[in-house]
């Protein structure tokens, strides 16, 4: 059976009415017949059923054996966190999201903890900085927003001879693309805000484990610290996921194309997109993936703040947000929007140069965006008379 047949055929029918779309149980408590004698629920934010419903599904897709459903990305991430005690150590990727590099550094320091930033796409760096007191390796592959590429199962290996817990956030990639469980994590990570939701219209976030012991302790502090999913945004995760493997595989078709587009452009220096034979680790990307997403990131040769604002303000059908992974395409400039949190002397360090800009590729006609994107290319003030003359109007 296919992943996408699995994945319709695992959201269950109403055992009560037959009801083909999972039940909305909007209720705040369960009425008991008697003190702890109950039909499996008492109090919502210990367990609902429309979450519980979606929580399997996600478990089924990801080929693990517990998936908790959180308020927000940044919870699920929390609640990882949280395994963790005071002189425990962490080694995370160089290139991370702003949101957990700012929890990491400016919430669970202080308690003790401490982060070594590593470039995980060398192998050799991770075994490297393993130490006695690692007890977490925190992958982002694809990253946020240089879209680098780790060894999920090479640094799985480390983990596990190590006795250290091996975390991926899979964001980027989604079960539709990657299961980093079949490849030897213990944890994966999603903002499921962004492909498993797909629409823009919902935040969430999504713990799955690989051992049902583990699963069991982060459902124990889903319920002691009760940033839950709601019953309604449950709801409409699981419709999203619905149509996750339609969605992502024409993602996927139109950011290749722009990607490559992006090759021809004379104003653009770096490309970052790990569906290109150019970048590092292509080759690592193609074999623990099934496709390679729907985010691309640049660099301008004008390596400003200036040249990048007017560009991902002159855009038409890529809109200028945060967030990633709806239907329609949206645009950003990390440095000022998703990575501001992060200083600019790491941040440039790690990739993240002032002129970046990141596209989540959307699933409009491909043609209609690389021409929104031509437009944009004309009015960046500083190389606009360099781009309109004959000889690299031709490139173009």
């Amino acid at each position: 059976m296919s992943n996408a047949t699995q994945l319709l055929h695992s959201i269950p029918v109403d055992p009560l009415t037959g009801a083909i779309s999972v039940p909305i149980y909007q209720t705040s408590t369960f009425v008991q017949e008697a003190p702890g004698v109950n039909k499996g629920y008492d109090y919502a934010r210990s367990n609902n059923p429309t979450r519980e419903a979606l929580e399997n599904i996600i478990a089924q897709l990801e080929k693990g054996s517990t998936a908790s459903a959180f308020s927000s990305g940044l919870a699920a991430i929390d609640a990882v966190l949280k395994l963790l005690k005071t002189g425990d150590e962490i080694i995370a990727v160089d290139d991370i999201y702003g949101g957990a590099f700012r929890l990491f550094t400016q919430v669970y320091e202080k308690f003790g903890i401490t982060v070594k930033y590593t470039d995980t796409t060398n192998v050799e760096n991770v075994f490297t900085a393993v130490t006695a007191n690692t007890k977490l390796i925190w992958l982002e592959t694809p990253t946020n927003p240089t879209l680098k590429i780790s060894d999920i199962e090479a640094i799985a290996k480390i983990a596990k001879a190590s006795n250290c817990l091996l975390c991926v956030d899979s964001t980027f990639a989604s079960p539709a693309l990657q299961q980093p469980i079949t490849l030897g994590a213990d944890i994966v990570v999603h903002s499921a805000t962004k492909y498993l939701g797909g629409h823009s219209d919902l935040i969430a976030g999504i713990v799955i484990t690989k051992d049902a012991d583990l699963g069991a302790k982060i459902k124990f502090l889903q319920n002691a610290c009760g940033a839950i999913l709601s019953p309604f945004d449950s709801w409409l995760l699981i419709r999203g996921i619905e149509t996750l493997h339609l969605r992502v595989k024409q993602h996927c078709i139109n950011a290749q194309a722009v990607a490559e587009w992006l090759c021809t452009q004379p104003l653009v220096d770096k490309i970052f997109y790990p569906g290109l034979a150019t970048h590092h680790n292509h080759a690592i990307a193609k074999k623990q993936a099934k496709g390679f997403g729907g985010i691309v990131s640049f660099t301008l040769k004008e390596d400003t703040d200036a040249a990048a604002i007017a560009f991902v303000t002159g855009t038409k059908y890529f809109l200028l947000a945060e967030s990633l992974g709806g239907i329609k395409s949206l645009i950003s400039h990390p440095a000022n929007m998703t990575h501001k949190s992060i200083p600019a002397q790491i941040r440039r360090a790690n990739g993240v140069n002032d002129s970046l800009i990141r596209l989540s590729v959307g699933l409009e006609e491909v043609d209609d965006l690389i021409a929104d994107l031509t437009q944009a290319f004309n009015k960046i003030p500083i190389l606009k008379k360099v781009y309109q003359t004959k000889e690299i109007s031709q490139l173009a």
